[in-house]
């Protein structure tokens, strides 16, 4: 038998990066706004169109690092239920596709390949749904990987779409959860 993987508890929930996203989208908006006290030093010289432009830099930087974020949930989520589905041995057919592949692969699935096909063919899950779902880990992957190429994603991503998709998915999934 395969060591065990040791949840670390660190994974985030949707509600804990919606607030960190709004709290710095609103930090940033006070940092660019002249009622900030250092505000006119720090922007000396600047014109209103470079500070416009260097604010809505900012926040979509923000959208992208929070919908990183939430599609890294996303995954963390589909993760752990392989994980505790095998170490439980459990009886339904996604359980028993997924003890499969840890015999081959163990605790390291590939996700689109491995753990979303079984859902895909072994669920009652919309199709639509998963495949929507393996288009935006399309967009995980490029920006994980430095957004250096332009990519082809099919759709225009961002942190609001990609939150609702995670919101969708995990009411619509039966995950089990991890245990301490």
């Amino acid at each position: 038998m395969r060591k065990r993987i040791s949840f670390s508890g660190e994974h985030q929930e949707l509600t804990q990066i919606a607030a960190h996203h709004s709290d710095v989208a609103d930090a940033l908006q006070i940092y660019f706004s002249p009622e900030d006290g250092r505000y006119h030093a720090r922007f000396a010289g600047y014109s209103l169109a470079e500070l416009k432009d260097e604010l809505h830099s900012r926040l979509a930087e923000v959208d992208r690092t929070s919908a990183l974020s939430v599609l890294s949930a996303l995954e963390a989520a589909f993760r752990i239920d392989y994980l505790q589905r095998c170490y439980a041995k459990k009886k339904d057919r996604v359980s028993r596709a997924f003890w499969t592949i840890y015999k081959h692969k163990g605790p390291r699935p590939a996700l689109k390949e491995d753990i979303l096909t079984v859902w895909r063919r072994e669920s009652t899950t919309p199709v639509t749904l998963i495949s929507a779902l393996k288009d935006a880990f399309h967009y995980r992957h490029w920006l994980a990987h430095g957004r250096y190429w332009t990519p082809r994603l099919g759709r225009k991503y961002d942190y609001e779409s990609v939150y609702a998709l995670a919101q969708t998915v995990l009411s619509s999934f039966p995950f089990e959860e991890a245990e301490a």
